[in-house]
Parts: C-alpha cells; structure tokens; sequence
C-alpha cells in the first residue's frame, strides 16, 4: 500500500532534483523516492549503531573490562601490515 505526501521544494531544490533525475536516467518521482528510502536506511543504521554502542558502554560499565588502545592499535598496524596477530587481551579495569 502506498500513500501520497505532498511536499513544497523550492524552485532551485526542484530544479536540481529535475535535472540530476535526468542524468541518473530515472524521474524525478523514483529519484526523489530512492533519495529518501536511501536516508531512512542512513538513519536506521545510525540508530542501530548508537543501540550497540550503548549496549557494548553498559557492558564495559557492568563488567569493568576493556581492551587496552595501545594493545589495539598495534594489533590493528599489524594486520594493516599482513600480519595474523594474536587478538588483544581483555582486561578488568584496575582500581
């Protein structure tokens, strides 16, 4: 089911959608439908982020163990260099 939205784009906006449809080889309705849906998956993909961000803070928090940056950093130069290091050791953090 689809549903109809009325939106007013200014004159330049308009044109600017109008033309860079034409060069994409589609109309400006699929163009400006495409450019949305490519948003909202943007923005789901950010919620979800900040949702397993949240998620890993608490658990670091709860348990108090985390991985050192220096150990990641060179673990992470290491395989940049075609290495196959062991992973970085997790750690409680000290009191």
């Amino acid at each position: 089911m689809s549903a109809t939205t009325t939106i007013r784009l200014p004159d330049e906006l308009k044109s600017r959608i109008a033309s860079a449809a034409e060069r994409a080889g589609k109309t400006t309705h699929s163009f400006i439908i495409e450019a949305i849906t490519e948003k909202a998956e943007l923005e789901e993909q950010r919620a979800g982020f900040e949702a397993e961000a949240d998620a890993r803070f608490s658990k670091i928090v709860e348990t108090g163990k985390t991985v050192a940056w220096k150990d990641v950093r060179t673990y992470l130069q290491q395989r940049v260099n075609g290495a196959s290091p062991p992973r970085p050791v997790v750690k409680s953090k000290q009191a």
